[in-house]
């Protein structure tokens, strides 16, 4: 039924495949503004304490490493919170923000290059009453996962699952066989302290 609705809203060519993890090779390329890009219209899925949660990604945001100065690698910092950056393409990179919001970031590149994309907004597949449950919503509305704090929220994803392999049982990301056609570029949210790079057209939103 999602799937239709996305078609009917947005145009956007579909086709079902088989349900499977993308392959490692999607996130170990160089190019993050393109990954974050092609993140949108694919299907983030998790699978915790036995609940199975999925949702499609409708708006990202790239950070290109220690060059970006939005990033929390900008000039090769390095700490235990995202040490998990600079790991291989293909991992979860999970932090606390404000000390309340756990916010999910897909880990992109070869490994020692600490490039990420934050995922921002989704709208749910698959497991929404378990999403509902999870933000405590009376019932799903748009504001389920409006942001990158509720994304995180409703599908269960916290800062444990930070440094988790994208091919697990935990946490892992689908090709959803959506085409997107109506994509929305602009710069990314909150980072006015980046100076030049706050303004950089690193953020993508799927028109749905």
């Amino acid at each position: 039924m999602i799937l239709k609705n996305v078609k009917q809203s947005t145009g956007a060519k579909i086709r079902l495949p088989e349900p499977a993890p993308l392959p490692k090779t999607f996130y170990t390329r160089d190019d993050v503004v393109t990954i974050g890009r092609e993140l949108l219209g694919k299907m983030l899925c998790t699978r915790v304490n036995g609940g199975l949660a999925k949702a499609i990604i409708t708006e990202t945001e790239a950070y290109a490493g220690i060059e970006d100065r939005a990033s929390h690698a900008f000039g090769g910092r390095r700490t235990a919170r995202n040490e998990p950056m600079y790991a291989e393409g293909g991992v979860a990179y999970v932090y606390l923000c404000y000390g309340i919001h756990h916010l999910f970031n897909v880990v992109t590149g070869a490994a020692g290059t600490p490039d990420a994309v934050l995922i921002r907004a989704a709208i749910p597949a698959e497991g929404e009453k378990l999403m509902q449950r999870r933000r405590g919503k009376a019932k799903v509305d748009k504001t389920l996962m409006a942001g990158p704090g509720s994304v995180s929220q409703a599908l269960g994803i916290s800062t444990r699952l930070t440094g988790a392999s994208l091919q697990s049982d935990r946490i892992w990301i689908e090709d959803a066989g959506i085409e997107p056609s109506d994509i929305t570029t602009g710069p990314r949210v909150g980072v006015d302290y980046a100076g030049d790079d706050a303004a950089r057209p690193y953020r993508f939103i799927l028109t749905l």
